[in-house]
């Protein structure tokens, strides 16, 4: 039997901590991932930093180019994640370009 290739979008997501801090992750379900972090079986970073809040999410697409956008947010200054949160989706190219 043949197995049928089926993929999945992919999102990138902010999360803004109790401490102000923003976090940086990526999923195929923003949903489900939140819920994960609120019950502190996501990542180690925001174990304790609640409550959480989902700040930002834009659809990617590939897993390939979700992973690229992750790594090159986490390396903004807070100052420039800031500001994507506050220009909302469809500004990540605008961020990142300037």
């Amino acid at each position: 039997m043949r197995r049928q290739c089926v993929m999945e979008d992919w999102y990138l997501y902010l999360v803004r901590c109790r401490d102000g801090s923003l976090y940086t992750g990526i999923t195929t379900d923003v949903p489900r991932r939140m819920k994960a972090h609120r019950h502190n079986l996501g990542a180690k970073y925001l174990r304790g930093r609640g409550p959480l809040m989902l700040v930002f999410q834009e659809k990617i697409g590939a897993k390939r180019r979700a992973f690229q956008l992750e790594r090159a947010i986490k390396r903004l200054p807070k100052s420039k994640k800031e500001k994507l949160v506050r220009r909302g989706a469809g500004s990540l190219k605008l961020i990142l370009d300037a």
